[in-house]
């Protein structure tokens, strides 16, 4: 029986939404290989996997490098049969138009929606010869919309959900489904409780959107039949204004 492979691109935190990717797709039968720029933090969430009795491979890569992301394909394709491929790396940054340099902009850009593009390219072409596969791309808030002092998180996201439309319409006849999940509010992870300790205050019981539940909606769209595919979805708690 040929093994199932799943890619998750943007694993960080053991407590992030990478990690608790990786691990439910584990536990849902996959070898599955995680990457990040971290190598320390990719190696702890494999261990993780390895320590349940899963199968996981870490991969230190950074996302906006070509050739990292080909090898990182090639490894996947040896490993077994290409199934699900997640791309989750984003960099948010706050910055007034008046103060953004061309630098940030760019390096933004890149990570939210060049490297987005790299990978779901490879996945594309590992997934087109079998007939089937899933490619998810983690959106934000900013996919929808542009607000003041976030050009260009809004710009990368933008960008990303349009590379996802583009393929999803591509690549559909083909057997394969993209998605793009939007998550549009504060996640309950170790980042934001690190380093907005207030907005996790603010937010109260039930205000930020819990690690599991996202990664419950990303397996539903993963399981789709594909008579009723979605592509879009959006995700947030009820207390969220939208």
């Amino acid at each position: 029986m040929t093994t199932k492979v799943a890619v998750v691109v943007g694993v960080g935190a053991e407590a992030g939404l990478g990690a608790t990717l990786g691990r439910r797709l584990s536990r849902a039968g996959r070898h599955v290989f995680l990457a990040g720029r971290t190598a320390a933090r990719v190696e702890a969430a494999a261990a993780a996997i390895k320590g349940n009795g899963g199968e996981a491979t870490a991969v230190a890569a950074d996302a906006t490098d070509e050739s990292q992301i080909s090898r990182l394909f090639d490894a996947a394709a040896r490993a077994g049969a290409l199934d699900c491929v997640v791309y989750n790396a984003g960099n948010n940054v706050s910055r007034p138009i008046r103060e953004l340099d061309a630098k940030t902009f760019e390096e933004t850009w890149r990570v939210g929606c060049f490297g987005g593009f790299l990978v779901g390219r490879e996945a594309a072409r590992c997934m087109a010869p079998q007939g089937h596969g899933t490619i998810l791309f983690t959106g934000a808030s900013a996919s929808l919309r542009g607000r003041a002092s976030f050009a260009a998180f809004a710009a990368a996201k933008a960008g990303l959900r349009a590379v996802a439309q583009s393929m999803a319409r591509e690549l559909g006849p083909a057997g394969i489904h993209v998605a793009h999940i939007v998550v549009d509010g504060g996640i309950a992870g170790d980042r934001l409780r690190k380093n907005r300790p207030e907005r996790v205050q603010q937010a109260g019981e039930d205000g930020l959107l819990d690690l599991e539940a996202i990664a419950d909606a990303f397996l539903a769209v993963l399981n789709q039949h594909r008579s009723a595919w979605t592509h879009e979805l959006d995700l947030r708690p009820f207390k969220e204004p939208f």
